[in-house]
């Protein structure tokens, strides 16, 4: 929603929607946005929209063909990507094709494939621009510098709905309790990520593919306000941020317009009413994802794959309360742990070792883990 809320302020054209299965949102926006084409991955719910919509002009397409049909409309010329998982691979590694730029909202396309992701890229002719308020802050520090005079990247946290705890009280927290985030307003899986600190785990590795910049130079620091988005600390000392309000609106904006900023009516920050910015260092013992995140970007090729898909997994199971909260972190290692690595995968690779972990993932699961 945000996405068109931006697209309804700048007066872009919308050619096509995609999404997963909700009729009566996809209606409502088919209604408003009049576009070309409109796809639902659930093939049952995209055939009740297309009788839905019936007396409007739009195309209603069905499962992946249909997404990867909307994303190579001859009419776009940029194609936005926020759907959650590697779910998103496929359409994004299509429209690059397609030779489509991409405003990417979609961690999990850098995280399971990034070099294969931007190597593509870079030979279709095409630029991504990040969506998410930090890869976005890094771009805007590191624009009209160099990224050679980069030493290093800080990617600021939040730190979630559990900053502080220990182990022993994340034994105990609650499904909502981890579904309140403090800050930002996301879909549950993310916020889930949020809370276990995976989400920026993932951002640690898309930032080493985004910014060609090794994972040894990317550190992470705990900013609860969310105020500064992150940083870029260059050789000599100077360190360029960029800071905005909780709303990502601004980067998305950001992304359909590069490199012109449009006005908006968006919030914006008032200093006389805020009283202070602080840092904290990660807990990597209480929230190993961060750790497990960074051995997966060390080791390189299917490694993050399959880290990421263990998470998914543990986040399903979390989430329909069938594990507690610190199992995230112990099914996520058990699969690394399990994994043999391809380390130089193709694209199909990719999609097998996914494939494979989610079983390893819920066989270990089903064994009575």
């Amino acid at each position: 929603m945000q996405a068109l809320e931006v697209c309804e302020n700048l007066n872009i054209e919308v050619v096509s929607l995609a999404a997963n299965s909700n009729v009566k949102l996809m209606e409502e926006q088919i209604r408003k946005f009049h576009p070309r084409t409109a796809a639902l991955f659930d093939e049952k719910a995209a055939h009740d929209l297309a009788i839905a919509v019936g007396d409007t002009g739009t195309k209603i397409l069905k499962g992946m063909d249909g997404i990867l049909e909307t994303v190579v409309h001859p009419d776009t010329d940029t194609v936005l990507t926020s759907v959650v998982g590697i779910s998103g691979l496929l359409p994004t590694m299509t429209a690059i094709q397609a030779g489509k730029n991409i405003a990417l909202s979609n961690k999990e396309t850098l995280v399971t494939a990034g070099n294969i992701i931007m190597e593509e890229a870079k030979r279709c002719g095409v630029r991504l621009f990040p969506v998410d308020s930090e890869h976005s802050a890094i771009f805007q520090s590191l624009a009209g510098n160099r990224t050679q005079d980069a030493s290093r990247i800080i990617l600021t946290a939040s730190g979630g709905p559990f900053r502080g705890f220990t182990s022993r009280q994340l034994e105990n927290v609650s499904l909502e309790e981890a579904l309140n985030h403090p800050t930002w307003s996301m879909g549950n899986k993310i916020t889930i990520d949020s809370a276990t600190l995976m989400n920026k785990g993932l951002e640690i590795i898309e930032a080493m593919w985004l910014f060609d910049i090794p994972v040894s130079k990317i550190d992470v620091v705990v900013h609860p306000q969310s105020i500064i988005h992150s940083m870029v600390e260059f050789k000599d000392g100077s360190l360029m941020a960029q800071l905005g309000a909780s709303d990502m609106r601004i980067p998305i904006q950001l992304a359909l317009t590069w490199p012109e900023r449009n006005e908006n009516s968006f919030k914006r920050i008032d200093f006389s009413q805020l009283s202070q910015l602080t840092f904290e260092k990660p807990d990597f013992d209480t929230f190993k994802s961060l750790g497990l995140a960074y051995e997966a970007a060390k080791i390189g090729g299917t490694m993050p794959c399959a880290m990421n898909a263990a998470n998914e997994v543990a986040v399903e199971l979390f989430l329909n309360r069938k594990i507690s909260f610190p199992k995230i972190f112990e099914l996520i290692e058990l699969v690394m742990n399990a994994h043999s690595v391809n380390s130089k995968p193709v694209l199909n690779d990719i999609i097998d070792t996914d494939r494979a972990s989610r079983r390893l993932a819920w066989s270990i699961v089903s064994g009575g883990f």
